[in-house]
């Protein structure tokens, strides 16, 4: 049905549209062929006209990998909440808007629209505006591999980006999904449905012109105030040096934020009409944002271990298959060896992964290798010989 209407919508436009520019290229052939007169009543002519006719906005509020321009674009012409939604996530995380060239301008861009501030472009081609009230959802499925490189990735941890996220990462069900022990609740996913149909219906608040969205505020009750601003606290202590949640203070410090977003979301799940969030509704949110907080702490880890892993096994290869000497100094990893291991602190954690697993053997401080005393040196193990 919304097909067949866009399409209407459409025709309608098509023809509203031709009709426009036929009298505007009749007012502006009359007036080319006159003067004084001729020409003041054209342009009061082309006052009365009025401008041209805008194409009614794309209903699409789906995109899969898009670019931050393509978005841009995409607000400008459509609707003003849009979502990247994806259950191949990779294709958005390794595609064009992600790659080393456009990273950093997509993530602190997407970062903008997740504090709700106005778009503003100004490029040659397309002139320069500024788009106010537009709204993004994000939702990526990826695989383990994927999530964890772009999890581990500096980057995206140290522009903020993945704190503004809910991350999780469920136990696999492999060997488990057998087909007679499948209980369907179709009750409750038509349900579901049902409400999600409705909420979609329910018109946005917008100004009907710009398409900027005018939200109403939600206040918190004065209960799940009080929950909130103990939740922050706790989670506050928790970042403090040597605390359970140090590792990931930018995950950390947005949780009381992620909660309050999760309790609006809860509350007008159940009533768009709702006056206020209450204070149980801000109990299930901070359980959920809890949650998130324990995965993003467990991920972290994990993605940094890999990370790790990967690197040093990147450096075992090197050693086995490109370098050609019995042994290594730490010196000569860092000047010649993978790009990705060329720094002090990152070649010295790959060569600890290797000589605790057993791929080098620690040489005395001050061993000579070629020709040159030195501190840190190891003898590369090819086989049983090198390890006695």
């Amino acid at each position: 049905m919304i097909v067949d209407a866009q399409r209407d919508d459409v025709r309608s436009w098509q023809n509203t549209h031709a009709l426009w520019k036929g009298d505007c290229d009749r007012i502006l052939t009359e007036a080319k062929r006159g003067k004084g007169e001729k020409r003041t009543a054209a342009e009061a002519d082309l006052a009365a006209l009025g401008g041209e006719p805008a194409a009614p906005p794309s209903p699409d509020r789906i995109v899969t990998e898009p670019t931050f321009e393509g978005l841009t674009r995409l607000y400008a012409t459509g609707q003003p909440s849009l979502g990247i939604f994806s259950d191949e996530g990779g294709q958005f995380l390794g595609g064009f808007a992600m790659n080393s060239d456009n990273r950093q301008k997509t993530l602190t861009a997407l970062n903008g629209l997740w504090q709700g501030n106005p778009i503003r472009r100004t490029r040659a081609g397309d002139g320069a505006y500024t788009l106010y009230g537009r709204r993004l959802a994000v939702h990526l499925m990826a695989q383990p591999g994927v999530a964890h490189a772009f999890i581990a990735d500096p980057l995206a941890a140290d522009s903020g980006f993945l704190a503004r996220f809910l991350i999780c990462q469920p136990p696999s069900a492999i060997g488990t999904r057998l087909h007679r022990h499948m209980t369907p609740d179709s009750g409750a996913l038509g349900a579901f449905s049902s409400r999600l149909r409705g909420i979609l219906d329910t018109p946005m608040p917008m100004d009907t012109d710009t398409r900027e969205l005018q939200p109403r505020v939600l206040p918190l009750s004065q209960g799940a105030r009080s929950l909130l601003i103990e939740f922050h606290d706790t989670i506050e202590a928790l970042q403090a040096p040597g605390g359970d949640l140090a590792h990931i203070t930018g995950t950390a410090s947005k949780a009381a934020e992620q909660a309050a977003r999760i309790a609006g979301v809860l509350t007008l799940w159940q009533d768009l009409q709702a006056v206020e969030v209450s204070g149980q509704d801000m109990v299930h949110a901070i359980m959920l944002a809890k949650f998130y907080l324990s995965e993003a702490a467990r991920l972290a880890e994990a993605a940094t271990v890999s990370a790790e892993i990967e690197r040093a096994e990147k450096l075992r290869k090197w050693l086995l298959e490109s370098w050609g000497e019995a042994d290594i100094a730490q010196s000569e990893v860092i000047q010649s060896g993978p790009y990705a291991l060329r720094d002090v602190k990152v070649a010295k954690a790959a060569l600890a992964l290797l000589e605790q697993y057993g791929w080098i053997v620690r040489l005395d401080k001050g061993a000579v290798v070629r020709g040159s005393a030195r501190k840190d040196a190891w003898r590369i193990v090819r086989g049983l010989a090198d390890v006695v």
